[in-house]
């Protein structure tokens, strides 16, 4: 990228912060990832550039807001075709490295390694590490919860290094989305009242609870229904349990959503019922909303929910 100077001739920004981000999917990591570097541009960090997939929506989200991305060849999560791209962008002037995934974590630390530029990792998750060596190299390691930093530290990781950052949520855009219109959607009546989530259908979201929950309260709240927004490898199980459990009136699946504020903006309550969860910044748009939330005590969710 090359900015003008005051003479008109163009010179060259260099990246003072590479990003590394697998950014294969849209969830709450590359979320994260975007509202970052998106808010150091706006504060006048420009010679930043973020690292990942070709064709990604996180690549379609960073080009629009200005940021510079690089898009490189990321198929699989330690895709070495991802080395030079980093390697590339570090040696074109770097100060920092910083991966915010634990795939990214590998690549980048290797280019530190080969750069000798020092390397930032984030910490999203509250799972145990399963390879701590780039962890435990890593100049600083980010935690975006307590909960996190903990296990970060029973992991090996020097608690001197550990600096907890919760993550943000976009408050004027959590307030101002516009509902999507569930109800007229999936032809509920308009007093039906909407128990709302958002995430990954994957084990630790636990929707299995979830659905146990709903054939609990389906005969006290007969106008309550559920709506689960996200995609993943239970989808069919969960299907499958919630009509075993006479619920498939009662609970809509929706897929993958692009815009989840629009699914929390419906909502009259939202539900968190996760067992292991780094922060859950779901939970956060709901409350900026003044939407009351029911939710477990997993990983990070007592830092945000507390007091009753």
């Amino acid at each position: 990228a090359r900015q003008p100077t005051g003479r008109g001739a163009p010179r060259l920004v260099r990246p003072a912060v590479v990003h590394v981000a697998s950014g294969r999917e849209w969830r709450g990591g590359q979320r994260q990832v975007w509202l970052l570097a998106r808010e150091l541009q706006r504060v006048g960090l420009p010679n930043q550039v973020v690292v990942t997939g070709a064709g990604t929506e996180l690549a379609f989200r960073l080009r629009h807001e200005g940021v510079r991305v690089h898009e490189a060849r990321w198929d699989a999560g330690l895709d070495p075709r991802v080395l030079l791209p980093i390697l590339r962008e570090a040696r074109a002037g770097a100060a920092l490295l910083h991966a915010h995934d634990a795939h990214a974590v590998t690549l980048a630390g290797l280019c530190g390694m080969a750069s000798r530029i020092p390397l930032v990792a984030t910490r999203r998750v509250d799972f145990h590490l399963r390879h701590p060596g780039f962890w435990r190299r890593a100049s600083r390691v980010i935690a975006i919860s307590a909960a996190v930093a903990d296990i970060l530290v029973d992991d090996g990781i020097d608690p001197a290094r550990v600096q907890v950052v919760h993550s943000g949520i976009d408050l004027q855009a959590a307030r101002e989305a516009e509902p999507l219109g569930l109800r007229d959607r999936l032809g509920l009546a308009p007093e039906t009242t909407l128990a709302c989530t958002v995430g990954a259908l994957v084990p630790h979201k636990d929707h299995v609870t979830l659905l146990h929950a709903a054939r609990h309260l389906a005969p006290r709240f007969p106008a309550l229904h559920w709506v689960i927004a996200g995609d993943g490898e239970l989808r069919r199980t969960l299907e499958w349990l919630a009509a075993e459990l006479g619920l498939a009136g009662r609970v809509h699946f929706l897929g993958h959503v692009t815009h989840a504020l629009r699914v929390i903006a419906d909502a009259d309550v939202y539900v968190m019922s996760s067992r292991e969860e780094g922060l859950g910044t779901s939970v956060l748009d709901a409350m900026a909303r003044g939407i009351p939330v029911a939710s477990t005590s997993a990983g990070g969710l007592p830092e945000m929910l507390h007091e009753g």
